[in-house]
């Protein structure tokens, strides 16, 4: 495991850190917030693993299930987006998602969660499928089941396995969340005087491919899994954005939502109309679904102010944002990660801001 990418033990991030604005020596996050109009949250954009998490780690684990194990390619285009786009303010999660996930609903009881995932992962062996329902905010196995824990047989070290992931999340992951929330209430707080629009925009990539157990990214998805060929976006909806189940109501406005749409099918210049597809395959997770509860709170307050409130997910296919380049060396076997092109970074992020300035002027 001397390849892992490591957080230092200790550590712990602040919410200056993990918050990205544009002119951030020159401006302060509230005359952002006064400017901006979205906020980005990326839930899975971390990858480096806190280190303490160390010793618990299957020895047969590589940079590259580590990586690939993370939406990656998030963190270096909204980093990019935010720093050159004075409409958006951006949280990123510095924790991978095996420390815990936070586009699920925070568990009640993390540690029992905890215990409770890593003994269904026992019970069903390496490179098996486990059901982690009702505990799926924890996450012992990548998306090819490997088991990324090596969980202790002894009692009294799982213990100490469960209560060191709980401690380690609040430093970094802990402090992801209370950001997000804490910025939604001020962008809010902030509209609600001047009206207007406030979106929250929760960020993801997902590849269309898992690994093989030799590390080659290459093993199709079933294909009602896949993405579309640039990007899903979610709003709780139907394959036109409508609402699907009145008990669980769109967070976007579908019309708003369609619009959205076809801004990004302009602003990332597609061929096919397919290539931006609302829910599907996902309907959006955790983030939006809490957002949307918030908004609907608000509903009133907001109509008074004249105050606009979306919340929607936008799940990029992998392929896209990695480039040909980086694919293709994926799926191929080895242990390693890419290197990520700026130039490519650069071109993503600013199709990003491109389809939020045409969705704005619709």
């Amino acid at each position: 495991m001397s390849d892992l990418d490591l957080i230092p033990a200790g550590r712990t991030f602040s919410p200056e850190e993990i918050t990205v604005f544009a002119d951030s020596g020159t401006r302060t996050l509230e005359q952002a917030i006064a400017d901006a109009d979205v906020l980005i949250s990326c839930p899975h954009a971390g990858a480096r693993i806190p280190e303490e998490l160390l010793p618990y780690l299957s020895p047969a684990l590589t940079r590259r299930l580590q990586y690939d194990f993370t939406d990656v390619s998030t963190d270096a285009i909204v980093r990019t987006w935010a720093a050159s786009d004075p409409r958006v303010v951006a949280v990123l999660n510095p924790h991978p998602r095996l420390v815990r996930d936070p586009n699920r609903a925070r568990p009640e009881d993390i540690a029992a969660d905890l215990t409770t995932a890593l003994e269904r992962t026992r019970a069903a062996g390496a490179w098996q499928k486990v059901d982690l329902t009702g505990v799926d905010a924890i996450r012992p196995v990548t998306f090819s089941f490997f088991p990324i824990l090596d969980v202790p047989d002894d009692e009294t070290e799982r213990e100490r396995l469960v209560q060191t992931f709980v401690e380690v999340g609040e430093r970094g992951l802990g402090v992801y969340e209370q950001t997000r929330d804490a910025l939604t209430e001020r962008f809010v707080a902030a509209k609600l005087r001047t009206g207007g629009r406030f979106t929250r925009l929760s960020f993801h990539d997902t590849m269309n491919t898992t690994t093989t157990r030799e590390g080659a990214v290459n093993v199709a998805r079933a294909e009602q899994d896949r993405l579309p060929a640039v990007v899903a976006l979610s709003n709780r909806g139907d394959t036109r954005g409508d609402e699907r189940d009145p008990a669980d109501p769109p967070t976007m406005d579908p019309e708003r939502a369609r619009a959205l749409a076809d801004a990004h099918r302009a602003g990332f210049r597609v061929e096919r109309p397919d290539a931006v597809a609302l829910n599907t395959p996902y309907l959006g997770s955790q983030e939006i679904i809490a957002a949307g509860r918030r908004f609907r709170e608000l509903a009133d307050a907001a109509e008074e102010a004249a105050l606009t409130l979306d919340a929607v997910q936008a799940e990029f296919l992998r392929e896209y944002l990695l480039g040909d380049a980086a694919v293709e060396a994926l799926h191929r076997p080895g242990t390693d990660w890419i290197t990520e092109d700026p130039e490519h970074v650069r071109a993503v992020a600013a199709a990003c801001k491109r389809s939020w300035d045409i969705f704005r002027a619709l």
